[in-house]
């Protein structure tokens, strides 16, 4: 699934190719915190990016139940062309894996970094996909979590898909707080930060960050720890640079909407994704 973006912090026992299960392991080709992705065959040499949780996590029974929670959450969503596809999960070898699409790619961060030019050339489809990939999360209840450069791979002709699962949550009927804060601070909202009842609406935050971050190469919300990015959140007038201070040409229609998303206050967001995405649309003059 993820193409050229192997770190190295799994190591040791369990990432050497070979046979598991049905399938045939052929090449790492990333490493998570939580789980390996692997190049995989079965017996009729159709080819799959296997997802393989940690072999240290065998026995951690926090790690395996966010693991299997996303696989569920994804198998239950409908297909779409922007989240990467599932084709099944379970338990081989007394491993948990999760099978999916495998396509050439890299995620957004590897790519940016790069100044790729099929990037470059599609951010403002990129944006458009992401929200769209997003309404349809939220439209079947679901909530990403982890919406960030990482978790977004583009293959080779422009096409993206969200990825990563393993914090997924049901949307609430309200707000609600969660007994864990899991998640990458420099993308979750003041509320979440806080540790205060939250819903949908911190993903379109998250959506905020990561666009600003992709149309302007930085963060919009410095900091080294959680208590530093609320810091910076909370006072905006001392850390905050607006995204054309740093890329005049963002339009001015496609601040406004960042903007709107990234506010502190929930209620002062967009309600929803479908609001987002129309007028995201409308920013950008696509259909």
């Amino acid at each position: 699934m993820i193409f050229d973006s192997l770190t190295s912090s799994s190591g040791g026992a369990g990432t050497q190719p070979g046979p598991f299960g049905r399938f045939y392991l052929h090449e790492l080709i990333n490493s998570g915190g939580m789980a390996d992705i692997w190049v995989a065959t079965d017996a009729q040499n159709r080819t799959y990016a296997l997802r393989k949780l940690h072999d240290r996590y065998k026995f951690n029974f926090v790690a395996r139940g966010r693991f299997l929670r996303g696989c569920e959450l994804l198998a239950r969503l409908p297909p779409h062309e922007n989240i990467i596809r599932y084709i099944d999960h379970g338990r081989m070898e007394g491993s948990l894996y999760l099978l999916m699409e495998y396509v050439e790619s890299s995620n957004l961060k590897i790519l940016q970094a790069r100044a790729d030019e099929v990037f470059v050339q599609n951010i403002s489809q990129i944006l458009i996909d992401l929200a769209l990939a997003l309404e349809h999360m939220h439209d079947h209840h679901v909530m990403h979590l982890d919406v960030k450069p990482e978790n977004v791979i583009m293959t080779r002709n422009g096409s993206i898909r969200l990825v990563d699962f393993d914090l997924c949550q049901p949307i609430p009927e309200k707000p609600r707080k969660f007994g864990r804060n899991p998640g990458t601070p420099h993308y979750m909202a003041p509320e979440q930060l806080k540790r205060l009842p939250f819903d949908h609406r911190v993903d379109i935050f998250a959506f905020g960050v990561t666009a600003y971050e992709l149309l302007t190469y930085q963060k919009p919300f410095p900091g080294d720890t959680p208590e530093e990015v609320l810091r910076s959140q909370m006072d905006r007038a001392s850390y905050f640079a607006a995204p054309r201070d740093l890329n005049p040409d963002i339009p001015p229609a496609l601040e406004k909407i960042l903007l709107k998303c990234m506010e502190n206050d929930p209620d002062r967001r967009y309600p929803i994704m479908s609001a987002l995405v129309h007028e995201l649309q409308n920013a950008l003059y696509l259909p």
